[in-house]
């Protein structure tokens, strides 16, 4: 059973208590308070707008995690700068110093480590320094990654048999469309039936959740209504992510 979250701030920004924030938590968790004899890697995965960055976000916040989002163009060397940078450690010259800098950080602070967007380092194939980061501390290692980012790490098999867990992220249902509106749309009521509709349309894609939620609201205010229900929003269009048609 999936525990409940609340909301928490986030450096002013305050993130809605979706299933997707309560399944990358109980994933770190796992991680964190597996029996020693255990792997502590684990994946939280799915595809793009799901809301797997927000949720690590808030991961981050609660555990006091390490955390990196990798770029397309790092390197080897460019993702150890970077999570040395987060760590507030001066980089040493090399990359098997740097590795052991980061290991060691990891043993003394008993902090844990996220990587987001880890599909850019098995892109370039970047994957065996994250073991060897693993293997220098045992610390709890969650990886945020695309839909397909499982079945890419089967490459690096003694990277891939030191997974503790693979965890799905979901798509939005209605209770998570009802709580990003409670969260974005403060000043104007959305009944349910357009937020089933606006959940249809977004085809549980929080990103598009979030885009439709502000277009409802705007259209509400400027029509004067602190409520809208899906007969006053009418024949409106909503966000489906598709560009529109150009007219000949």
């Amino acid at each position: 059973m999936t525990q409940q979250i609340s909301p928490v701030n986030l450096g002013g920004q305050t993130t809605a208590p979706l299933q997707n924030v309560a399944l990358c938590n109980n994933a770190m968790e796992r991680a964190m308070h597996r029996p020693g004899h255990l792997p502590g890697l684990v994946a939280f995965y799915g595809p793009s707008g799901w809301g797997k960055s927000t949720a690590a976000a808030y991961v981050a916040n609660k555990h006091r995690a390490y955390y990196v989002e990798c770029k397309s163009t790092w390197t080897k060397k460019a993702l150890l700068l970077a999570i040395l940078v987060e760590m507030g450690v001066a980089p040493a010259k090399t990359i098997y110093e740097m590795v052991d800098q980061i290991s060691e950080q990891l043993v003394l602070s008993q902090r844990p480590l996220i990587i987001d967007e880890m599909d850019h380092i098995v892109a370039k194939k970047a994957v065996e320094v994250i073991r060897d980061i693993y293997e220098g501390s045992s610390a709890p290692i969650l990886l945020i990654g695309e839909e397909n980012m499982p079945a890419k790490l089967r490459e690096w098999e003694r990277f891939h048999n030191r997974m503790l867990a693979w965890v799905p992220a979901q798509p939005c249902d209605l209770d998570d469309t009802r709580a990003l509106a409670g969260l974005y749309c403060r000043d104007v009521t959305i009944a349910d039936d357009l937020l089933a509709k606006i959940l249809e349309v977004s085809r549980g894609a929080a990103r598009r959740v979030c885009v439709n939620l502000e277009h409802v609201r705007q259209e509400a205010l400027a029509l004067g209504q602190p409520s809208i229900d899906a007969r006053a929003w009418g024949n409106r269009t909503l966000y489906s992510g598709e560009a529109p048609k150009r007219r000949v």
